[in-house]
């Protein structure tokens, strides 16, 4: 009876040799190494041979931010400072043009009684103001004082070519310095200091001129 020797057969994904080293386990070693050494080392590298660095390469800190807060606060501080004097000469635009409306507009009410006060006046001079008369047209004279309309010119008043229209002259007075008012023929109004009608005036010169 012949001996019956049992034969082992390799299993299947074992190594043929025990002794021979697996080629799947060394790629599997490759495969799973830390893929950042590579790189890392290559910066080592690149940072000792004096290579310049890329702006990714460095990370900014708080003392680089720093300046770049200063600058734009001061650029925001300077923004607003502007606005500020724009907003100023804004508001002095608006109320000096909202003053001149006002005066426009009393101008245009007042400028056609200035004939009835001059009529008042010329009553007055003749002594016929009196009783009922007398009343209105002081109220009248009242109400447009109250409105800014503020009247000028009296006898001895130095001549002022812009708030005086000369009608005459009546020669010289050794009484006098200047050219000076004489008699007022029409007394001027102004609104503010805006003139609304010259005064109409006879002048004098004095004996040296």
């Amino acid at each position: 009876m012949a001996d019956e020797t049992e034969v082992e057969f390799p299993q299947e994904g074992a190594s043929a040799s025990a002794g021979q080293p697996d080629p799947q386990a060394g790629h599997d070693a490759e495969h799973h190494a830390d893929p950042h050494a590579e790189e890392i080392s290559g910066v080592d590298n690149w940072l000792e041979e004096g290579g310049p660095l890329e702006p990714q390469d460095v990370v900014e800190t708080e003392g680089d931010v720093a300046p770049s807060a200063e600058v734009q606060l001061a650029e925001r501080t300077a923004d607003l400072q502007r606005l500020q004097a724009e907003y100023a000469n804004y508001r002095k635009r608006v109320d000096r043009d909202r003053q001149l409306i006002a005066e426009n507009a009393t101008y245009r009410v007042l400028a056609p009684i200035i004939e009835v006060l001059d009529t008042i006046d010329r009553a007055r001079e003749h002594g016929d103001v009196d009783g009922g008369f007398k009343a209105v047209a002081d109220q009248l004279e009242g109400v447009v004082a109250n409105l800014g309309l503020t009247r000028f010119g009296q006898p001895g008043d130095e001549f002022d070519p812009n708030l005086h229209e000369a009608l005459s002259h009546l020669g010289t007075d050794p009484e006098v310095s200047v050219v000076t008012c004489k008699h007022i023929a029409k007394a001027g109004y102004k609104i503010g200091d805006r003139v609304v009608r010259a005064a109409q005036v006879l002048v004098v010169d004095p004996v040296d001129a």
